[in-house]
């Protein structure tokens, strides 16, 4: 491939640490392929509002793929879990007045009520300032994006690895196809020497069909197995990917698409093939298609 491709894969990994005060954390973030842009996060108690920032910052820098994000925080003084008060009593009102106005409702459990986002805190969170709180998450926020520039290098980089196999892909694709052309131009004689055997098994000594009327049956049947058209097709699309190749960033849904084409040209070509040979070219053009199709996939 030329150093100009700027394929992008879906798939990648990256890691990124800092500190903040008495607090250490590292961010992980992995991504793999998928249909849009999916980014799952999960972050540890009192962080949970950064969640709606941090996913518009992926949308920003990634187009597609499975994103999942874990944070992982640390305190230098490892205090037990306890309950935000005034987050717990707001949660309680709310969750008893929502009981009372539904007939039949149970109370609230207490468990339940513990186990909601925010409301179990370390007792060292509890005394920090409204100050610290907000550095924190700052300094958290800036982890990751770090971590996501980090992320897009390494979908960047194996981006460029999987440019060089789809080229090979192509490549093969196209010897292929040119074997499926010089193979399909001796198909006409094929017929011929065929139905001219087969109507000498059929006639035996007798006289069989004249010259004119053999020379139509057999331009019928050349006609029926004629793969010309989906021959040209195929270079085309081979073009196509190529030219998409080229464009490079956020192709990976138009090559996709692409690949149903060469998948249907490849079918049709098996067939309506008249040699065992041709058969073959067209099971193996249907091989590589595939393994070409595998590595589209992941790509943004």
């Amino acid at each position: 491939m030329t150093e100009s491709v700027r394929i992008v894969s879906m798939t990648g990994f990256a890691r990124a640490q800092g500190e903040h005060g008495g607090s250490a954390f590292a961010w992980e973030l992995r991504s793999v392929n998928g249909r849009g842009l999916d980014v799952k996060l999960r972050l540890p108690p009192g962080l949970e509002a950064l969640e709606f920032t941090l996913r518009d910052l992926a949308a920003k820098r990634l187009r597609r793929g499975s994103v999942s994000g874990t944070l992982t925080l640390k305190r230098d003084s490892a205090a037990a879990l306890q309950p935000d008060m005034a987050a717990l009593e707001r949660i309680k009102s709310l969750a008893i007045d929502l009981a009372d106005s539904i007939p039949g409702a149970l109370p609230p459990r207490a468990e339940l009520l513990l186990a909601l986002p925010g409301v179990m805190r370390s007792a060292a969170s509890q005394d920090e300032s409204e100050e610290d709180r907000t550095a924190l998450a700052s300094a958290v926020q800036a982890g990751f994006c770090q971590a996501l520039e980090g992320l897009a290098q390494a979908r960047a980089a194996e981006g460029q690895k999987l440019a060089a196999i789809v080229s090979t892909n192509l490549q093969e694709i196209e010897v292929l196809h040119e074997a499926a052309r010089l193979e399909a131009a001796k198909q006409p004689e094929l017929h011929r020497v065929r139905l001219a055997t087969q109507l000498a098994e059929l006639l035996g000594n007798a006289q069989g069909l004249p010259e004119d009327r053999l020379a139509q049956e057999i331009a019928l049947l050349a006609t029926k197995s004629d793969v010309r058209e989906e021959l040209d097709r195929l270079s085309a699309h081979v073009a196509a990917a190529k030219a998409l190749l080229a464009e490079g960033a956020g192709v990976g849904r138009k090559l996709d698409f692409l690949m149903q084409e060469f998948n249907r040209e490849a079918n049709t070509l098996c067939s309506k093939s008249a040699s065992t040979t041709l058969t073959n070219i067209g099971l193996a053009l249907k091989a590589a298609i595939e393994q070409l199709r595998e590595q589209v996939q992941n790509i943004e």
